[in-house]
């Protein structure tokens, strides 16, 4: 590994808050030789699946010179990430909004990195076409397929409320995965079916169903990126080129759509038409963490607490660092 300086991060519980102290250190030898293994968890479909079949962090490795080697491994939720970086299992990860609000709530150790670009068009609510459900109003009294606390969940409740009504106006039957909800709406075991891309659109393409107006203005929906406290202490550098290698090969999933969606398709075995409606639904793209994405991300946590998603009420700001040692200028 070349000799480098290296970054350290301090996280200080302080009055309710993380403090984030950053200083120089020179590593000893021993340190400096060690060869290090990234631990990523991903999802199929999400932008870590792209970077990891693009290559570019391996090769952005091995231009630095670092003995670093990554290890791929793949989840199928994202509370299943939240659990392996809280028992250290792993280093890396990304998932919803939803999974890194129940994890804090839970005290699970977890640090939020890095954030996706908005993705509102990601999540949706769909009925039957001859449901006679004309708007998100006249659910009321229904029944909704949803993953509790999933970010489709949280549109739902958005949509009601946007409406008037309340998450006790309809009734809410929560699934064990994407494929159930679709299941539950096809065989009229429920009324309506909240979801999230890529089996949104695979709702829309492949059932006879409409896509209901839900007048949520406000809601970002992005994807976030998570690192134990150690590795974020431990390994500022390397967290950041994770980020940048991320949005690097987000750029390349902006300009090359029908590569991305043929990519995908061959990957998780959904139809190429399927993934270029995700694809071109959406602009790819990583943020640092600032106050704007932490004010959005507290309002989604306080309507967890105030609806009783969560038991108790968190402070999102707590691990959200902003102008962390990994923050990035090389992203935008």
């Amino acid at each position: 590994m070349r000799k480098s300086t290296i970054l350290t991060l301090a996280f200080v519980l302080l009055g309710g808050g993380i403090l984030t102290a950053c200083g120089s250190q020179s590593s000893s030898p021993s340190e400096a030789n060690a060869a290090q293994t990234i631990r990523i968890g991903f999802q199929t479909g999400n932008t870590l699946n792209v970077l990891k079949e693009s290559g570019y962090l391996e090769e952005r490795i091995e231009e630095e010179g670092l003995d670093v080697s990554v290890e791929w491994i793949e989840f199928d939720q994202g509370t299943a990430v939240m659990e392996a970086l809280s028992t250290n299992n792993i280093d890396y990860g990304n998932a919803a909004d939803g999974p890194g609000i129940f994890a804090q709530a839970q005290g699970r150790d977890i640090v939020y990195v890095g954030a996706s670009l908005p993705h509102e068009q990601g999540v949706g609510i769909m009925v039957k076409s001859d449901s006679g459900i004309e708007t998100v109003a006249d659910l009321k009294g229904k029944s909704i397929a949803a993953m509790k606390g999933g970010n489709h969940h949280y549109l739902a409740i958005l949509a009601l409320e946007a409406e008037g009504l309340s998450a006790d106006d309809v009734d809410f039957r929560y699934m064990g995965d994407a494929s159930q909800g679709r299941s539950a709406l096809e065989t009229g075991e429920v009324d309506a079916l909240a979801s999230w891309d890529p089996f949104f659109a695979g709702v829309e393409h492949t059932l006879d169903v409409k896509t209901l107006d839900h007048n949520v203005e406000g809601y970002p929906n992005r994807t976030f990126y998570f690192s134990t406290p150690q590795f974020a202490e431990e390994s500022p550098e390397l967290i950041q080129i994770l980020l940048e290698e991320t949005n690097r090969s987000d750029q390349w999933a902006n300009e090359n759509p029908d590569e991305v969606a043929e990519l995908l398709s061959n990957m998780i075995g959904i139809e190429k038409e399927i993934l270029d409606t995700v694809v071109n639904r959406r602009d790819y793209g990583v943020e640092n963490i600032n106050e704007d994405i932490i004010t959005a991300q507290q309002k989604q946590a306080d309507d967890y607490y105030r609806i009783g998603l969560i038991e108790n009420e968190v402070d999102v700001s707590e691990i959200m660092p902003v102008d962390a040692a990994w923050a990035t200028d090389n992203i935008e």
